[in-house]
This record gives structure tokens, sequence and C-alpha cells, in this order.
């Protein structure tokens, strides 16, 4: 992974280029630990050569597996990077296109990249903390810490 600061003023931008096979939360976890970025959102376009996706379900407050076992093309990727544990933690979401032209899409929870993944990251100007919201049963941004 490669990264390179945009812009300098508030907020500060970010370009981050994946290297091959980089395995793509933790990689952007680190990033936004090397950077201090404590809040921001990001978008995304590239390929995965495999992922695990999920959904869900708020009946059983589990998350339902979406197995991607092939090479897709990233058709869009977004999320939000927030302090959990003191620690960047990255939320992403994608829409995974496949070679018949289809589409799949959920929370990602892990994606290998192949060949590349490039996303833009934009810090805000506050930090986000993410905390388990117990009658969701899923952690969200607490719009109250730091106040």
């Amino acid at each position: 992974m490669h990264s390179r600061l945009l812009t300098d003023d508030a907020p500060r931008m970010f370009a981050v280029v994946f290297d091959q096979d980089d395995d793509v939360l933790p990689v952007l976890e680190e990033f936004a630990t090397a950077h201090s970025v404590a809040g921001a959102s990001f978008t995304g376009i590239g390929a995965f050569r495999d992922a695990a996706l999920s959904l869900f379900d708020p009946e059983s407050r589990t998350h339902v597996p979406i197995p991607v076992t092939e090479h897709t093309e990233v058709l869009s990727l977004t999320g939000n990077i927030a302090l959990k544990g003191g620690r960047p933690s990255v939320h992403m979401h994608a829409v995974l296109g496949r070679r018949d032209g289809s589409t799949v899409g959920g929370h990602v929870q892990r994606a290998t990249v192949r060949p590349t993944l490039e996303v833009i990251v934009t810090e805000f100007p506050i930090p986000l903390t993410r905390r388990l919201d117990e009658a969701r049963g899923l952690p969200v941004i607490d719009l109250d810490a730091d106040r």
C-alpha cells in the first residue's frame, strides 16, 4: 500500500493505493493509525481476488455470510473510520461486479486486492468514536462522545 497526502488543509485528503494481495481492512487501519486519522469517510474502486461480505440480520443479531470466491470488480466501496477502543476501526461496504455482469454487495468482513484498489480518504475535523449499541446489537458512531 502506498499513500499520498492530497491536501494538508482541513479536511486532509489522502489517496491510498493498495497493492496486489493486500488484505484491505487491516491495511487501511494501519494507514489510519500511521497518519493519526481518528474520523474519516472514504470511497474506492478497484478489484478483489476474493472477499467475505455479510448482511446484518437484526432478528438474530448476526452477520449472514456472503462469500465471494471469484475475481470481482469493485464498483463501489464506501465507509468510514472511527475510533473503537482508542484505535482506528474501518467500517466498509462494497458492491462488487461479477464476470457475468451481476452484482453482489454487503458489509466487508475481509477482501484481498487483485490487482489494485484506489481509495480516497477524507478526514473529519473532529474524531469519531464507535461504541456497541445494545439495543441494535451493532457498533455505531456515538454522536455524544467527546462533547
